[in-house]
């Protein structure tokens, strides 16, 4: 199965998140902030990284700038986790190279089919 990095400072949502997809047969590493996703990156080798933008040390839009400028990890596929629902905060996700978005509280059907879609494609 795959393996997720998720990136997420509130321990509430890291550890229910993490149990709900390790429950579905991911394999989970998780990241406190942006800097340790980027440290994690290349040791863990993730499928996919479900990226908290509002992050303490580095956000998440800057780690996936930086993921994304990376030969070594640009083709990883990033979902945006954030709590802000407006467009203009998808969109400057999208332009900082997320593959695609999901808002918080996470509605995890709607959010594994998002992970699917990417994996499987």
């Amino acid at each position: 199965m795959a393996t997720i990095l998720l990136v997420e400072d509130n321990e509430m949502n890291r550890d229910m998140l993490a149990r709900r997809l390790q429950r579905r047969g991911y394999e989970v590493v998780i990241a406190g902030d942006g800097q340790q996703a980027l440290d994690l990156v290349h040791d863990s080798a993730p499928d996919l990284i479900l990226m908290d933008l509002s992050l303490p040390v580095m956000d998440g839009w800057e780690a996936t700038r930086r993921l994304k400028a990376d030969d070594a990890t640009a083709s990883i596929p990033v979902i945006a986790l954030t709590a802000h629902a407006l467009q203009a905060d998808r969109e400057k996700a999208l332009a900082a190279g997320c593959d695609d978005f999901a808002t918080k509280p996470v509605e995890f059907k709607k959010l594994q089919g998002q992970m699917e879609a990417l994996l499987d494609g």
